[in-house]
């Protein structure tokens, strides 16, 4: 994922950096306000002010950075700049100390300790899992139908992760439950990340009642899962992993770290993944050309079987420079916070220990010195030249330095994968009339996104063969077809 086309700026050994200030910066809410109201928009307008920005949120004195050199900068010095801010701050009552969230010092061991779930071999033997969540997903589309593209998305999406964390998929009753919950927390996070004045989120309005009920469903949906696991036999699986360790004679690994690992794992490995995959579809649908290309890709390299295996992905070459291009034009992580451990000179500044520092993959991968036309959807940029993006590469969709995302070739594999096996059955085409346009939350993607489907072979897709040992994860993928709602319900009802 360090590949970068075309330009990509040139930074010398010592640069000097301009620092500026946002205009607007009174009343101290109106920077706030502006993220609110029209963030990208607010964002691309900072690079013309400095290298290192100061805007307000709310009372909060920040400093966004718009060069990717600063960046890169920043994230290699976790120690220096470590996980915290506005957004870390309200992220910490739904994480917990889980390795999202967790401060410098303690992320190490964490990733140490999750890291096996995530390496290669681990992520290839899921590659059949997430054609078969695929199918499931789309088996039930109808040609004509409507259907929510973003809840399908996330039901694909939680299913696939959720096999990563517990073997089994949540079941249709709770995998419905995560996704609501999601679609009230994401929000809810992002308007207490702009405006970060705790007594408006006091309130006992609807709005503030919604996030917190929410938030509290999440929680009682994880721990009913270690419940049931500790009641039962064990398995190898991340939840496996975390309470071997939590029961052995490691200390650190607490029963409260299991809980947050795994809340934290189970939004951030489905909600991502699902905006990608959303965007995807959108742009393909207003894109032809690229959609041509990916479905001649798609129909050469399966050869007529329903969805790619391990030894496919290689070959899908420009499907995954669709969910390349995907990621530098609607990246779901757009906005990130720290903060400042210490007193440090950066970009031209000297920053006070604990001030906030912002920065964002949406305005690297907008800038036009590094990528041309960066409003154009062009998955072709990331055929035209191989090698990466070098140590200060403008492309960071899973952030950089050691903080990097743990998930992100699980990510890639999981998304090129539900594209392909999508692409293979279906066409998905926006109703008449304007798209709207993406609004961000806490992440940047569409949050209903109603397609009409447009079948490529016949009126349905087929269903999954089914292996001869009539498996107990074959039994469960027919049952969950009458629940794929996300995917087969009228959108007006989605």
């Amino acid at each position: 994922m360090n590949r970068i086309p075309e330009s990509t700026p040139t930074a010398e050994s010592e640069q000097s950096w301009k620092s500026g200030t946002a205009p607007g910066i009174f009343p101290p809410v109106s920077h706030g306000i502006a993220l609110f109201r029209r963030p990208l928009e607010f964002l691309n307008s900072l690079p013309t002010h400095g290298d290192l920005v100061e805007i307000r949120l709310g009372p909060v004195r920040a400093w966004l950075v718009c060069h990717p050199r600063l960046v890169h900068d920043m994230l290699r010095d976790t120690g220096t700049f470590d996980k915290g801010g506005p957004l870390y701050e309200r992220l910490r009552p739904l994480m917990g100390g889980g390795v999202v969230t967790c401060p410098h010092s303690e992320h190490r061991r964490q990733r140490r300790l999750l890291q096996p779930a995530f390496r290669p071999a681990r992520v290839t033997a899921q590659i059949d899992a997430m054609g078969e969540e695929a199918l499931a997903v789309c088996l039930g589309w109808r040609s004509g139908r409507t259907v929510d593209v973003s809840a399908a998305m996330m039901t694909l999406t939680t299913g696939a992760v959720s096999r990563v964390l517990f073997s089994d998929s949540l079941d249709a009753a709770r995998t419905a439950e995560v996704r609501d919950c999601l679609a009230e927390v994401v929000h809810g996070l992002f308007v207490r990340t702009v405006v970060p004045v705790d007594v408006l989120f006091r309130l006992p309005t609807p709005a503030n009642r919604r996030y917190r009920d929410a938030v509290a469903r999440l929680h009682r949906l994880v721990d009913a899962a270690i419940a049931e696991r500790r009641a039962g036999a064990r398995r190898d699986d991340l939840l496996g992993t975390l309470l071997a360790a939590a029961e052995g004679d490691d200390p650190a690994v607490t029963d409260q770290e299991v809980h947050d690992q795994l809340v934290s794992l189970l939004l951030t490995g489905s909600e991502s993944p699902s905006l990608c995959l959303s965007s995807a579809f959108s742009l393909l649908a207003r894109h032809p050309e690229a959609e041509r290309r990916l479905h001649t890709e798609v129909d050469t390299v399966l050869g007529g079987r329903p969805c790619p295996g391990p030894d496919d992905l290689p070959r899908l070459v420009h499907t995954r420079a669709v969910i390349e291009e995907t990621l530098r034009h609607s990246p779901p992580g757009w906005l990130f916070t720290r903060v400042t451990t210490r007193d440090v000179d950066f970009g031209g500044r000297r920053l006070p220990r604990g001030t906030t520092v912002l920065y964002s993959p949406y305005l690297l991968h907008h800038t036009p010195a590094s990528f041309p036309e960066p409003e154009r959807f062009r998955p072709e940029r990331w055929l035209s030249r191989g090698g990466d993006g070098g140590p200060y590469s403008p492309m960071i969709p899973f952030s950089a330095g050691s903080r990097k995302c743990l998930g992100d070739s699980f990510a890639m594999a999981q998304t090129t994968v539900a594209l392909a096996t999508i692409a293979r059955h279906w066409r998905l085409r926006h109703p008449p009339g304007p798209v709207t346009p993406v609004r961000p939350t806490v992440t940047l993607g569409p949050r209903s996104l109603p397609m009409i489907c447009v079948p490529r072979t016949g009126d349905t897709v087929p269903a999954p063969a089914r292996a001869a040992s009539g498996s107990t994860r074959d039994t469960a993928l027919s049952g969950r077809t009458e629940f794929r709602k996300a995917g087969d319900q009228d959108a007006d009802r989605a």
